[in-house]
Formats: structure tokens, C-alpha cells, sequence
């Protein structure tokens, strides 16, 4: 069984951050892990979030309605940390939803607590900063593909950077965050497909 000294490694590795054994286990007794089936939510709208997640095991989908209409904003898998940003920095009520998309295993970062170790720790603080940068490059690079890039070249972004993603996420999600109809996701699929 993985144990919370080994995921905060695990994250001091990811984001090459060098940490004191003492830093490890601080960071270690504040991290909880949870369990959910496939189609939990683990936040729901109106809820405030208060927590970092970072995924050990599953996939998780952060969606939104609009127009009575369900749209996927972010899909995450192993290695990956989910956050409702907004909601999280401003203690908000969230507009965004997160629910599982397979039986996952995450580990709560509860915000009040890695702000404490963060203005103790300098490491930490290092740490939890470039949680906040991973998350808005990655929401950048999104952005910007959505804005400048054709269907097929938004197909190929997620191939390249993602591929688990389209392996293992509903089309009709992974076409929800393309922001394209299952229709043209078909049709790009296919023509990648015959290109190789």
C-alpha cells in the first residue's frame, strides 16, 4: 500500500524539488487519501474547494453546464493534480464540478494546512508554487490551442501530450474538451488514423 511519505517523493520528484527528510514527513501528516467509485463527484457546484488533489490511481473530470449543456473543462489521470482554481485561491463557492471518470485514489492537500508549512518550510512553499505554475502553463498551452489551432491540430496537442487521455476517457467527454462535436472528433480520429 502507498503511503503519504511516499507520494509527497513521488511529488517532490515530479516537480524536482529537493526536500529534507523532516520536510517529507511534514508534508506527509498533512495529506489524506481518499477513495471514490467510477462516477463520484468529489466537488460539487456551489461548493467551496479546499483542497489540491493529486491523482495516485483513476481519472477525474472537472465540467461545467452552460446552457444546460454538460462541457468538460480539464480531464486528469495519474500524476496528476486537480484543483478548482478560482474557488480554491478565493475560498468561493466553485462553478466547476469534479467527478471520476474510473475508480481513483487521490490524496487531499488541504490549502490551510500547505499554506502553514509553506511560510515554515521553504521547500514546501517551492513546492506548492509550482503547483500553481504547472497548473497555469497547462492552462495556458489549453487556452491557446482552443484559440489558434484547428481540430485536427487540438486532436494531435492531446495526442502528443495526453495520449491517456483519449485511450482510456468517454469521446464524448475528450470531444467536450477538444470543444468539438463528437461528429468532427470522429472524423479527425479517423482521418489521423489514415495519415499513419
Amino acid at each position: 500500500m502507498t503511503t503519504s511519505v511516499d507520494i509527497v517523493r513521488k511529488l517532490a520528484a515530479q516537480y524536482h524539488c529537493l526536500m529534507s527528510r523532516e520536510q517529507i514527513h511534514a508534508l506527509a501528516d498533512i495529506i489524506t487519501c481518499k477513495k471514490y467509485k467510477k462516477g463520484e463527484r468529489i466537488l460539487d457546484e456551489k461548493e467551496i474547494c479546499k483542497a489540491m488533489l493529486y491523482l495516485e490511481k483513476g481519472m477525474t473530470r472537472q465540467f461545467y453546464f452552460k446552457y444546460d449543456k454538460d462541457l468538460t473543462e480539464h480531464i486528469a489521470y495519474e500524476g496528476g493534480i486537480v484543483v478548482c482554481l478560482e474557488s480554491y485561491l478565493k475560498q468561493e463557492p466553485s462553478r466547476l464540478m469534479i467527478e471520476t471518470l474510473e475508480p481513483t485514489v487521490l490524496w487531499e492537500i488541504p490549502k490551510e494546512e500547505i499554506e502553514h508549512l509553506s511560510l515554515k518550510e521553504a521547500e514546501i512553499g517551492v513546492l506548492y508554487r509550482k503547483f500553481f505554475e504547472y497548473s497555469l502553463i497547462e492552462s495556458q498551452v489549453k487556452a491557446d490551442t482552443l484559440r489558434f489551432e484547428p481540430a485536427h491540430e487540438r486532436y494531435n496537442k492531446l495526442l502528443q501530450l495526453h495520449p491517456e487521455i483519449l485511450k482510456r476517457a468517454p469521446l464524448v467527454y475528450i470531444a467536450s474538451l477538444l470543444q468539438m462535436t463528437p461528429e468532427t472528433l470522429s472524423r479527425v480520429r479517423s482521418a489521423n488514423l489514415n495519415d499513419k
